[in-house]
């Protein structure tokens, strides 16, 4: 889906930003890249199941990692694309030797950028002559990218993991709080 579209001005937009700035990265991070039954500004509604055969036919490795849908910027890959009951969930690694990666993951981390947004091509869909709404049964999806403006205002990057030094110095840390209040 296209991440800049005129409605996009119209629009209301609500969500709770994440704030990602105090976590020590490793560019891992997790969220959702399309939510079932939610139209977004073009006014599509993914269904459940759209994603099922494009996923079993290309898998977590065949879908690029982009940066705001362009070609010629792969930043990462995704480790796991899954529907579960909510959406097209999303697990990925920046590729944090990568210039681009590097400036996509500072502005994460500085809430300044965190949406999702597929791209794709329509398999199979239809729309609804009463309400306009175009109801996507099977999608081919081809990429997943982060972007500045989703197409679906709630597809969001919803968290940075911690480097797995940072985790241990966390675990740690909280080992020795607990401690301390038991004394």
């Amino acid at each position: 889906m296209s991440a800049a579209h005129p409605a996009a001005l119209a629009r209301e937009r609500k969500f709770a930003p994440a704030d990602l700035s105090p976590v020590e990265a490793d560019g891992s991070f997790s969220g959702y890249a399309s939510l079932f039954g939610a139209a977004d500004l073009a006014r599509d509604v993914v269904v459940p199941g759209a994603f099922a055969a494009s996923l079993k036919a290309r898998g977590a490795a065949g879908i690029r990692m982009l940066f705001q849908h362009d070609p010629a910027l792969p930043i990462g890959v995704w480790r796991t694309i899954r529907e579960d009951r909510r959406g097209l969930y999303v697990e990925g690694r920046l590729t944090i030797e990568a210039a681009k990666a590097r400036e996509v993951l500072a502005l994460m981390r500085a809430g300044a950028i965190d949406g999702l947004s597929i791209g794709f091509r329509t398999v199979r869909g239809r729309t609804d002559a009463r309400t306009g709404l175009r109801r996507l049964q099977e999608i081919d999806l081809w990429e997943i990218s982060i972007v500045t403006f989703p197409m679906l205002p709630d597809a969001r990057v919803t968290a940075v993991k911690a480097s797995a030094a940072a985790g241990a110095g966390l675990a740690a840390r909280l080992r020795s709080a607990a401690r301390a209040m038991r004394r």
